[in-house]
C-alpha cells in the first residue's frame, strides 16, 4: 500500500474517531454482519524492513478485537450459521471469523484465543503449501530483497537495478518490483521473483516449510469442533487470469484433496487474492457450478439481506496488521467506509 494510501486512511480513521459519526451513520450501512479476514497471528518481530506487515496481526490485538466484537453486540457464527441468518428478518447481527492459506500460527496463537472466547472460524487452505509444492511469491519477494543489497529484475525487456541496503531502499524496492508484476500476467510474476530468489540463494520450499501446516497439522486441526476447514485451490493463483479449464482444477482438485484428508466435506471456498482483478463474474459462476455453499472475495464491504442471492461473492473485512486498533475496528465494523468505497452501492459483486 502507497504512503498516500496509508495516510488517507489514517485520516479517515482519525475523523470518524474524533466525531463519531459512524455511530449515527451505522443502522444505514452496518448491514447483518461481516465476515473477518486474517492470515498470520503472531507477535511483532520488530523487524524495519516488513512490507508484508498488512497480512499478520499480533496475538493480543486478535485477543482484544474478539472482546470488542462481542461488546459491540455481535455473534461469533461458523460460515454455514452465516448462511442461515442471511436475509432472515430479525436476524442477530454475527461476525464470521475467516483465516487463509493455512499458516502454524493460526495454530500456535490465534488457537487458544479463540478457544477463549468460544469462537468459531474457519480456514481456508491451499494443498500446495501443506504438501510445499506451492509458492508464498510475496514472501519471497520480502526474503530475496531482504537479502540482497542490489536487486536487478528483468521485466518484459526493461532491466531496473535499484539499491537495496538500508530498510527505507528495501521497501522501495519491494514496492516497485510487487506493483509492476501485480496487475500482470502471474507466469512473468512467478518467474521474475523465481529469479530474484535464486539470486538470494534461497529455495521456495525452505520458506514454505516453516511458515504452513503440513497434513497433520490441517488434519488434527479439522477435529477441533470450532473449526472449518475450507478450499483455497492448490496453487493460490489470482483465478481470473487463466482459462477455465486450470480454474475447474484448482477449485475440484483442491477440494478433494482436502476432503479425503480431513474425512468430512469441504463446503466452503476463499478466492486466492479475491480481488476484482483474480476473482470475478466467470469465477463466482464456476464456484457456484461446482456445488460449493459459499465463495468468500476479498472485496471489502459489510454483508446484506441482497448477498443471500449471490453467496460466491462474500466481501470480507480485513485485519490489517498496519491498523490495528480498536477505535478503527469500531470505525470499519460500522460499514461506514465501505459505504464510501463502494459508492453507496451494498453489492459489488460484478
Amino acid at each position: 500500500m502507497s504512503a498516500s494510501k496509508q495516510q488517507i486512511i489514517a485520516a479517515g480513521f482519525a475523523f470518524f474517531r474524533a466525531t463519531r459519526l459512524h455511530r449515527l451513520v451505522a443502522p444505514l450501512t452496518a448491514g447483518q454482519g461481516a465476515i473477518l479476514m486474517m492470515h498470520h497471528v503472531r507477535p511483532w518481530s520488530g523487524k524495519a524492513f516488513a512490507p508484508n506487515r498488512l497480512l499478520e496481526i499480533e496475538p493480543g490485538f486478535l485477543d482484544a478485537a474478539l472482546t470488542r466484537i462481542k461488546a459491540l453486540g455481535f455473534d461469533f457464527v461458523t460460515m454455514d450459521e452465516a448462511l442461515s441468518r442471511l436475509g432472515k428478518p430479525g436476524a442477530k447481527r454475527f461476525v464470521t471469523l475467516t483465516f487463509d492459506d493455512g499458516y502454524r500460527d493460526n495454530v500456535e496463537h490465534a488457537l487458544p484465543i479463540l478457544e477463549r472466547h468460544a469462537a468459531p472460524f474457519a480456514l481456508f487452505v491451499t494443498t500446495g503449501f501443506a504438501d510445499r509444492s506451492a509458492r508464498l511469491w510475496w514472501v519471497e519477494l520480502e526474503e530475496s530483497i531482504r537479502t540482497l543489497d542490489v536487486v536487478s529484475v528483468d521485466i518484459d525487456g526493461m532491466t531496473l537495478v535499484m539499491p537495496s541496503k538500508t530498510p527505507a531502499e528495501k521497501l522501495a524496492a519491494f514496492e516497485a518490483v510487487y506493483w509492476r508484476l501485480r496487475g500482470g500476467p502471474e507466469d512473468r510474476l512467478l518467474k521474475v521473483i523465481a529469479d530474484l530468489l535464486s539470486q538470494a540463494e534461497q529455495s521456495s520450499p525452505a520458506l514454505v516449510a516453516p511458515l504452513c501446516l503440513d497434513w497433520a497439522g490441517i488434519v488434527a486441526l479439522a477435529r477441533h469442533p470450532l473449526c472449518t476447514i475450507g478450499v483455497h485451490t492448490l496453487t493460490h493463483p489470482m483465478l481470473a487470469k487463466h482459462p477455465s479449464d486450470i480454474v475447474r482444477r484448482e477449485l475440484l482438485e483442491s477440494r478433494t484433496i482436502i476432503e479425503a484428508k480431513i474425512g468430512k466435506p469441504a463446503r466452503h471456498l476463499a478466492y486466492p487474492v479475491g480481488d476484482p482483478n483474480a476473482a470475478g463474474r466467470r469465477e463466482f459462476a464456476l464456484a457456484e457450478e461446482l456445488g460449493f455453499a459459499s465463495a468468500v472475495t476479498t472485496r471489502p464491504g459489510m454483508l446484506f439481506p441482497g448477498h443471500r442471492a449471490h453467496v460466491h461473492a462474500l466481501p470480507r473485512l480485513s485485519l490489517n496488521g498496519n491498523w490495528q486498533s480498536l477505535d478503527s475496528l469500531e470505525v470499519l465494523l460500522s460499514g461506514v467506509p465501505f459505504a464510501l468505497w463502494n459508492r453507496g452501492r451494498r453489492l459489488n459483486v460484478a
